[in-house]
């Protein structure tokens, strides 16, 4: 799916229906990622998924990551602890394992409908409460953990964006 470049950033095209005035920066935020996700990985060759060029983060780990933070801060933002399936996901990310490009994306636009779905569902008048984070029950806000899962996801998808380019670039020479 290529990203239609006629259309403005998603913060530009009005309000996502349905999402609380107060977290449509987040929803648009992880909208705007997934567009940009799968224009970069149209046609993304298998093989080049967990190359490491100059030894940073595949594009495979980046595509984990991304939809693992988002499912992981929403579960701690619903107020629950990260089940057995959540703990080996997140310590499998960035292990290579035979995955293709498709069920990557597949994965990460699942838990970005269900991040914008739980956004519905929350009311502004909690988005001050007190929420933790892991075992150690780390501080932080409702607001803060839904913030910082859009937030985390646009870090790594500038970091995928660069990655994927370089790794693409470098196959291509290769090819010539």
């Amino acid at each position: 799916m290529a990203m239609n470049t006629n259309l403005p950033e998603v913060w530009l095209r009005g309000p996502v229906e349905n999402i609380p005035s107060l977290l449509q920066p987040a929803a648009h935020a992880v909208m705007q990622a997934l567009e940009e996700v799968k224009a970069i990985m149209q046609d993304f060759p298998h093989e080049l998924l967990w190359v490491k060029p100059a030894g940073v983060a595949s594009v495979a780990f980046h595509l984990q990551h991304m939809a693992g933070v988002l499912d992981r801060l929403s579960t701690y933002a619903r107020k629950e602890m990260l089940s057995p399936e959540q703990m080996n996901w997140l310590q499998g990310e960035g292990k290579e394992i035979n995955i293709t490009v498709d069920a990557l994306l597949a994965r990460l636009e699942h838990n970005v409908q269900l991040y914008l779905q739980q956004l519905s569902k929350t009311s502004e008048s909690s988005l001050t409460e007190s929420r933790t984070i892991g075992r150690k029950a780390l501080p932080t806000t409702h607001l803060g953990l839904l913030f910082h899962a859009a937030e985390h996801t646009q870090r790594h998808l500038g970091q995928l964006l660069v990655t994927a380019r370089v790794v693409k670039a470098n196959y291509s020479n290769r090819q010539t």
